[in-house]
């Protein structure tokens, strides 16, 4: 084994002159690129998926109830929200431990304008995942190329 004195500008080593600051600015340690507020605390994955008829948005956050979540629509903007309080108390008064959780989260999405049909929207929430079924007005719906006849 041979040592390698190292200056900053070693071009035999295997890796990257900057591996040591690489190391650490990787994904792992960018909170703001993924799903972390402002405020540090964590925000749930979505996916949202567009079909011809409609949009399915579905929101992980496993843990809550279906009473936890507040969904509103304000013209193209929809806010999905949840507050989730949790308190156990060992003893009433004079409590040796009590221990409480408070979570709580928004997102917004924009839809298109003039696209959504407001009165059928439905939401669901089962095993963790709350799922929203957005459905297009009829005039939105992509419709299938008209053939037209050569005379």
């Amino acid at each position: 084994m041979s040592l390698t004195k190292w200056n900053g500008n070693n071009r035999n080593l295997p890796v990257s002159p900057n591996w040591f600051e690489d190391f650490w600015n990787r994904d792992l340690f960018n909170w703001n690129d993924k799903n972390f507020s402002s405020t540090e605390t964590t925000l749930p994955s979505v996916n949202v998926k567009e079909t011809a008829n409609d949009y399915k948005v579905e929101v992980a956050a496993p843990g809550m109830n279906k009473e936890d979540f507040h969904i509103t629509l304000d013209g193209n903007l929809l806010t999905i929200s949840s507050e989730k309080k949790v308190e156990n108390n060992e003893e009433k008064d004079n409590y040796t431990r009590k221990e409480f959780s408070y979570q709580s989260f928004q997102r917004s999405f924009e839809l298109p304008k003039n696209v959504v049909n407001e009165e059928e929207i439905k939401a669901k929430y089962e095993s963790g995942v709350l799922h929203l079924t957005i459905p297009k007005k009829e005039e939105a719906k992509k419709k299938a190329p008209k053939k037209i006849e050569v005379l």
